[in-house]
């Protein structure tokens, strides 16, 4: 896949450079995009918590629709979670990439990086951030579960109490 420096040409070394500024941002901005995702998820599913709430969950007035409210949550919160790891595969392979491209330069920052924190297998020096990041999704998922198993359970009362009438 790659070019030679001789088969490539003097602008070999100026033009790897190039693309490995452009790269590492690349990088960054999906970063970025990941913390946009995580941003809109969680608020999101902080808006869909609060109006349960707000409705005054238990109430039998409004209570018949919390069963969609919070299944669309728990729905919400597996697309989350599936993001995140989608996320964390692409900076994953970016970072491999990296590597590779810092492999052909003077000094691999990322890479000495890398190494100085136990290339991710001592959590005493270094903590994925996925691996915090990926609870947030299921923390919302159980209490969405939880609503939607008090609404099931408001809902077959209610039925067993028209039906009674």
């Amino acid at each position: 896949m790659a070019t030679s420096e001789e088969e490539y040409g003097s602008n070999y070394k100026a033009h790897l450079l190039e693309q490995y500024k452009l790269y590492v941002e690349m990088a960054d901005r999906l970063s970025s995009r990941r913390q946009s995702a995580n941003s809109f998820f969680l608020s999101v599913n902080t808006a869909i918590i609060a109006l349960v709430g707000y409705l005054n969950f238990g109430s039998k007035a409004s209570s018949e629709f919390y069963w969609l409210v919070s299944l669309s949550g728990i729905v919400l919160c597996f697309m989350w979670y599936r993001l995140i790891r989608s996320y964390k595969d692409l900076n994953s392979a970016k970072f491999k990439v990296i590597h590779e491209i810092e492999a052909q330069l003077p000094l691999a920052p990322y890479d000495m990086e890398w190494d100085k924190v136990g290339r991710g297998k001592n959590s005493r020096l270094y903590l994925p951030f996925t691996r915090v990041e990926v609870l947030i999704p299921w923390v919302f998922l159980v209490l969405h579960v939880f609503v939607f198993l008090k609404a099931v359970s408001f809902l077959s009362f209610l039925a067993q109490e028209l039906a009674a009438k």
